[in-house]
């Protein structure tokens, strides 16, 4: 075990949520990130519930005001604050039906993790009893009709053929923006001459240009982003239009271990119908049956598959992991706790890469292309903690507070060495080390 009093991580994680609490919205990171995105914003949630639980509960109030008449729950929500590309004039979206008409927003959503956030902001409030538990139920009841909104907008515009298996139109959508994951659905994505020309602002505020993507890779980003302006955000036409096409299978797990949680709170605590707490539990293991349906007879690991071509995507990523999420696997454990991933022998801590170690395309620095992020290790330190593999979460937990034991709270790091990489000081960083602190 790492006690609080020997890293001194719980005041400096809680002086970074300070520092970057906008009032009724926590900046994602305090240059890079100036506004609110929204799987960022859950999981911050998460933190700031072990801090003050009505405070948790304004960051995702927050977040709700923002979501679209559809049941999308946006991917940015904007500040007042300017300095970020692409900002809401590229993106554009108040000529959108379904967008709100008082909040700029983006147009595209991100993985559904906010049920999981809502549970650990009512197991806070239980935890402090009084005042605290009343308003974090209180929040469930208000809110459970607009969270199961959101999942069934996930369960209807992006799986419309019902096969379990979320649809994403754009990189950024599934939260790991360049991974490898995407290399083949981008190569075939050709900006058109009529895209606007744009200067990033991304690389000032990192100190290495290699710990982002490439002005490539954002031309093609940027591309699909106008193409989705262009039809106005509308589901069914961005289906025909968008270069961009996949079966997420990371966001799929995530979208059912949700929907499992949603069902558990409306029932414990009266929100919803029982044809709600039925309809979600649906979806949880359609979902799920889904996720397993991608598995790889030969590597074991879980497979995205790009809809536009028909073909699976066999990329070794930590999202081949999926099925770890939504329940115990004894051949994915083996997997993951194994020398391709968190017991190589070179790994600074025996944490999950984005890309495995032993894979000669991992690029150690490159965002989503190698380094190891705090947030998904404690995405499986939470869903191993919940499926009863209390050694497993606890292993996480424990490599992870040594990883951040410096008090930098990088947005990622570099794998064999530990350094921190990409914007320090992350929001949601702090607010994961804070829930792991807790435990």
């Amino acid at each position: 075990m790492v006690p609080v009093s020997d890293v001194g991580l719980g005041d400096r994680a809680a002086q970074v949520l300070r520092r970057n609490d906008l009032g009724s919205m926590t900046a994602a990171a305090p240059r890079l990130y100036p506004h609110m995105w929204s799987w960022d914003s859950a999981l911050i949630a998460v933190g700031l519930a072990q801090l003050s639980v009505p405070r948790a509960v304004t960051e995702l109030r927050t977040l709700l005001r923002a979501q679209w008449s559809t049941g999308m729950i946006p991917h940015i929500v904007f500040s007042a604050g300017d300095g970020y590309f692409p900002g809401p004039e590229r993106w554009g979206t108040q000529a959108a039906a379904a967008a709100p008409a008082s909040v700029r927003t983006s147009g595209i959503c991100q993985p559904p993790v906010h049920a999981v956030a809502v549970r650990r902001i009512v197991d806070a409030g239980r935890r402090a009893g009084g005042s605290a538990r009343e308003e974090a139920e209180a929040f469930v009841r208000e809110t459970f009709g607009a969270w199961l909104a959101w999942h069934r907008w996930l369960a209807t515009a992006r799986d419309p053929d019902r096969r379990g298996l979320v649809e994403i139109y754009h990189g950024w959508e599934s939260g790991m923006d360049n991974s490898p994951r995407w290399d083949r659905p981008y190569a075939a994505v050709v900006p058109g001459a009529e895209l606007p020309s744009f200067v990033r602002t991304d690389v000032d505020h990192v100190g290495d240009a290699r710990e982002r993507p490439t002005d490539a890779e954002y031309g093609r980003y940027l591309w699909l982003v106008e193409q989705l302006r262009r039809v106005g955000y509308d589901d069914d036409a961005a289906r025909d239009v968008v270069g961009f096409r996949v079966a997420d299978v990371f966001t799929s797990a995530i979208l059912a271990v949700a929907s499992e949680e949603l069902a558990l709170l409306g029932e414990e605590l009266g929100a919803g119908s029982g044809d709600d707490v039925a309809e979600l539990r649906e979806l949880a293991a359609r979902f799920r049956a889904g996720v397993a349906s991608t598995v790889s007879p030969s590597t074991g690991l879980a497979r995205d598959l790009d809809r536009r071509s028909g073909e699976w995507i066999e990329t070794e990523t930590v999202a081949g992991f999926a099925p770890l999420l939504c329940g115990p696997d004894d051949r994915q454990r083996e997997l993951f706790w194994g020398e391709r991933w968190c017991g190589h022998p070179a790994l600074a801590h025996p944490l999950p890469p984005t890309v495995s170690p032993s894979d000669p395309g991992l690029q150690p620095r490159a965002y989503w292309r190698g380094p190891v992020w705090p947030i998904v290790s404690w995405l499986f330190s939470w869903a191993f903690a919940r499926h009863g593999d209390d050694d497993g979460a606890g292993r996480l937990r424990e490599a992870s507070l040594r990883q951040l034991a410096a008090g930098d709270f990088g947005e990622y790091y570099e794998p064999f060495t530990g350094e921190p990489l990409g914007s320090l000081h992350q929001s949601w960083t702090a607010a994961v080390t804070l829930d792991w602190l807790s435990r």
